[in-house]
């Protein structure tokens, strides 16, 4: 039965379809998980959370999205793929191979672990292999099934399967980029062999070959230097494939024939990256990939757990998209309602990472579930009258406890791009309370932005009228790309939500489940029925005036108990008051100013880069005497492990020889000079394409700077992320990372400053451990990294490479390194490394003492605080650990305790987090100081990375600025030991340095 399939079988599959074949389903999980995990991470809303904190973006977004896919193409069979996180054969013939993919999410590993959980109580099969990609194990499923005589059809974002596709066999479900918003859209296209010509120029079988010439950007997949992707459809349309190419060499002229032929070595070897594997050892069962539905009592408490109630309450549909029934006294005692099919599908197949569409896509008002009426009954402001009307209500309200909620429509999320379509608002519980101001819809009744706008600047512009906002950042900025300077903001529900509970989810949504008993749930931007190319401006001002008035209606219904919660931890309502609220502002304006950046260095250093990336290469091929692919595992294993003979003992082998993977590499630094060359050219060829290459196109044409997004709201220790681009990941203290700041520049003819908190964290430490040694050395202004050299070494007189050691463990114990760690980054022996970490805990004894205090109370408390009272929680796994909460601290003792290992990661962060969480109070402190000192100048705040601040500064104003930005900064808060700021200026960032 493993590969056949019975006649009975296909008559029973084939129920009413017409093509007399079964067809069967094979999703690319890991790309549905992603995308799903993104559609909600990069929303306005942010990612979805239990109440206990739990990650379920994957989970919902996976299960609602197979939902649509199921009730569209009615497959009798469905096979589930996902990759393994062991190295494959690819990542073995190329260590580049997807090096440049991002980190996955940290919270994106839980939710894919239940989300699997689900799909096995769904009864849904999922097929891994190890050594083998989701593709691979799709490739051979997708061949053996349609040997079998079944219609394959292919659910992925990965346009790598479209070499599968198969004329009336197999075709690709794409999941579309541009889906959202369209009612009618199903989230995917259907591509059979015409329409992946028709997308890429090449036919399915051609698809190896192209990526071999011109790569493939997003696997690292090098391709041929020089030749692009037009360039590489011609070349096949006119040979048909990679073997007809080069056996036409000589017929193709100038400069691409040199590029092929120079690149010949690079084009097979992509080849075999890019080639679909269709033979895996797998055998599947196809009995067991057929839809007979699940066991009720197996999966309820899953989403149960999860909360993910919509499905609860329509198992019933569930069951019946997955081939099975609910017996009807399972239906009564569950208290299902009627199934409605049509209503399960709130968002569509989910859009790719790099698209913004998922933004808008996920930007959800707040509505009454459709069987309920709506609770509010928005007046709709078109005349100057009732204009006038809503503007002498507004001016009655100056109670800060009751703020007015304001909410705005835009076509689109970039403040920079976004047209103003409507204005809502809220003043009170009545269901009349609510106004929706229509200024930028195609059709109806509507008044002038610009007379709108000049009515309410009185109001919105005024301190002394109390305002409301979920996420006040956006609006503020839409209103002020409009003329707008919004003040008066004395609740940011967002914010406050992230103050009191920083692990959960801050939709307005989750808040509103979490806050209100009133029954109001998401509408989701889908079933407003925007279609393709429409914004919210095409719809009806009546639709938009309940979607824009709930939103307003929840906001303003979510102040009573978010004040109410924040009175009873004085601590975080201060903290929400007197540093993130007013921080909110300063990170509207930063972003709105953004920074210049130097296109003509970064071209030059890019070719420099080049120079020195072939430069490597020669220098490599005189080390190993001999030219060989640097990209080619193979080949880099055979010169180091052969050639060179180098300990076999510190690789591991692999299918194809030996690895040289980035850890093997580090263990063999110091055994050749050509580890070295090595290291530094894949380093070198890596930030190439993240920084030099990629920051010029991000520049707004507008305002010829680029403009970061601050994130508030987004990481649990209390610290500023930013993205788009994330200007933070830029590496620090490196020769790449000083040329790369040396692209950012001021204002033309002013500095550019950089202010950076000197060792912050270890003075954190200090103060919180009230470590006796520490204490002295920065109160006695010593070089700390020396003293603590001079302790472990039980010497007076210390060696730079010493103090380089004392400094390693100094930073590296805030961040919990062990013996192991400190030894190998260090460059000593484990035994040395173990001798170094026994004389620092016994030098520094209250500094452990303190680390193991944290993690105690982290156990009886469930969470620890910064010293401003910000607070981290914790939700352990273990039972042990969960019974000892509500314990004293003091009675725990952590070497009696069974620690599993995801807990021992939790209590390590929890021992950090007071530092890490202290360190982002401070700075966000000091930018709320220092704000108030530029009132004053004409200098701005452009940056906050880690613990630095980057301003531009007129240099008539350096003089007397520098000394106040100084003061600013380190009196943001008093320690038992001073705060210390390096300053300087410079004509760029790393002169500033």
């Amino acid at each position: 039965m493993a590969n056949d399939l019975s006649s009975s079988a296909i008559a029973q599959a084939n129920g009413e379809s017409c093509d007399p074949r079964p067809s069967i389903l094979l999703i690319d999980g890991h790309s549905l998980a992603f995308r799903s995990y993104y559609a909600f991470a990069l929303s306005k809303q942010g990612p979805l959370r239990t109440a206990s904190g739990i990650p379920t973006s994957v989970c919902f977004g996976f299960i609602n999205s197979l939902l649509q896919v199921l009730a569209s193409q009615k497959p009798q069979y469905v096979a589930i793929a996902f990759d393994r996180r062991e190295p494959t054969f690819r990542h073995e013939a190329d260590a580049n191979y997807k090096a440049d993919r991002k980190e996955t999410p940290e919270d994106f590993i839980p939710d894919l672990e239940n989300l699997n959980a689900i799909l096995e109580a769904l009864n849904l099969p999922i097929y891994t292999y190890a050594g083998f990609e989701a593709d691979d194990v799709i490739g051979t499923l997708a061949t053996q099934a349609d040997a079998a005589g079944m219609q394959v059809k292919i659910l992925s974002g990965d346009r790598d399967l479209f070499q599968l596709v198969k004329t009336n066999a197999i075709s690709v479900l794409y999941l579309s980029r541009n889906s959202w918003g369209s009612a009618a859209s199903s989230g995917y296209s259907e591509f059979d062999p015409a329409a992946v010509q028709a997308k890429l120029g090449v036919t399915p079988e051609q698809i190896v070959d192209y990526k071999a010439l011109c790569g493939d950007k997003s696997d690292s997949i090098p391709g041929v230097r020089g030749i692009g992707e037009k360039t590489a459809v011609k070349l096949l349309q006119e040979y048909g494939s990679l073997a007809g190419v080069y056996a036409n060499l000589d017929r193709i002229t100038g400069a691409t024939q040199k590029k092929l032929a120079e690149g010949k070595a690079d084009a097979e070897h992509s080849q075999h990256l890019a080639q679909i594997i269709l033979d895996v050892p797998i055998v599947p069962d196809w009995q067991d990939c057929q839809l007979t539905g699940f066991e009720i009592d197996r999966l309820i408490p899953l989403l149960k757990t999860l909360e993910l109630n919509k499905f609860v309450t329509q198992i019933d549909h569930l069951q019946r998209q997955l081939g099975g029934t609910v017996p009807e006294k399972v239906r009564e005692n569950l208290e299902i309602a009627p199934e409605k099919p049509n209503n399960l599908s709130d968002l569509p197949l989910f859009s790719s990472p790099s698209s913004p569409e998922p933004l808008k896509a996920t930007h959800q008002a707040i509505a009454v579930a459709p069987a309920k009426p709506s609770p509010i009954s928005p007046q709709i402001i078109d005349t100057p009258a009732k204009l006038a009307d809503l503007i002498a209500i507004l001016t009655q309200q100056t109670d800060r406890d009751r703020p007015v909620a304001w909410d705005t429509e835009t076509t689109a999320l970039d403040p920079r791009e976004a047209k103003l379509v409507g204005i809502g608002c809220c003043w009170g519980n009545n269901p009349s309370d609510v106004a929706y101001i229509p200024v930028g819809h195609v059709e109806g009744e509507q008044l002038s932005l610009e007379f709108v706008l000049e009515g309410l600047r009185s109001l919105l512009e005024s301190p002394l009228y109390p305002k409301t906002l979920q996420n006040a950042k956006f609006d503020r900025l839409i209103f002020l790309h409009q003329g707008i300077k919004l003040q008066g903001v004395v609740l940011d529900t967002l914010l406050a939500s992230y103050v009191l509970h920083p692990e959960l989810n801050h939709s307005l949504q989750d808040l509103c489940d979490r806050y209100l008993t009133t029954g109001i749930t998401s509408l989701s931007y889908k079933e407003l029925g925007i279609a393709k190319g429409k914004t919210i401006a095409d719809l009806e001002i009546t639709a938009i005036a309940d979607y824009c008035g709930l939103d307003a209606y929840a906001t303003y219904l979510l102040v009573e108990p978010l004040q109410a919660e924040l009175a009873d931890i004085p601590e975080l309502k201060d903290l929400l008051l007197n540093v993130e609220q007013p921080l909110e502002p300063i990170l509207a304006q930063m972003e709105t100013t953004g920074i210049r950046i130097n296109t003509d260095y970064l071209h030059q250093f890019s070719k420099q880069l080049e120079i020195d990336l072939a430069r490597l290469e020669e220098k490599a091929y005189q080390e190993a005497g001999g030219a060989f692919n640097l990209s080619s595992p193979k080949q880099l294993a055979e010169i180091l492990f052969e050639t060179l003979g180098l300990d076999r003992k510190k690789s591991r082998k692999t299918k194809t020889g030996y690895s040289t993977d980035h850890a093997t590499l580090e263990k063999l630094q110091g055994d050749h000079p050509l580890i070295d060359t090595i290291l530094e050219q894949r380093t070198l060829s890596k930030l190439k394409s993240t920084y030099v290459d990629a920051l010029p196109a991000l520049i707004h044409p507008a305002s010829q700077r680029i403009h970061t997004d601050f994130n508030q709201a987004v990481t649990a220790t209390g610290r500023l992320s930013s993205s788009n681009p994330n200007l933070q990941n830029i590496p620090i203290r490196t020769e790449f990372s000083r040329r790369i700041r040396k692209a950012f520049l001021p204002q033309e003819g002013w500095l550019l400053v950089a202010a950076d908190y000197s060792q912050i964290e270890l003075r954190i430490l200090a103060h919180l451990s009230q470590e006796p040694v520490l204490l002295e050395a920065y109160n006695q202004n010593q070089d700390v990294h020396a003293v603590t050299a001079r302790l472990i070494f039980e010497k007076e007189e210390i060696t730079s490479q010493e103090r380089n050691l004392g400094k390693t463990i100094n930073f590296g114990v805030i961040y919990g390194m062990g013996a192991q760690r400190f030894a190998r980054e260090a460059g000593v022996s484990s035994s040395i490394g173990k001798q170094f970490i026994e004389k620092y805990r016994r030098r520094y004894s209250q500094v452990f003492d303190y680390l193991e205090r944290m993690k105690r109370n982290a156990i009886a408390t469930g969470y620890v605080t910064t010293i401003k009272g910000r607070r981290r929680y914790f939700n352990f796994v273990s039972d042990q650990l969960q019974k000892l909460r509500g314990s004293e601290p003091q009675l725990i003792d952590l070497k009696d305790l069974n620690i599993t290992f995801g807990d021992s990661q939790l209590l390590r962060a929890a021992a950090n987090a007071p530092i890490q969480g202290s360190s982002a109070d401070i700075i966000k402190i000091a930018m709320v100081q220092l704000n108030e000192v530029l009132k004053d100048y004409q200098a701005r705040l452009l940056l906050q990375v880690h613990d630095e601040l980057v301003l531009e500064v007129p240099p008539e104003e350096w003089v007397s600025l520098q000394p106040k930005i100084i003061t600013a900064m380190e009196s943001a808060v008093t320690l038992s030991v001073p705060l210390k700021v390096d300053i300087h200026s410079g004509q760029n960032w790393m002169e500033a340095k």
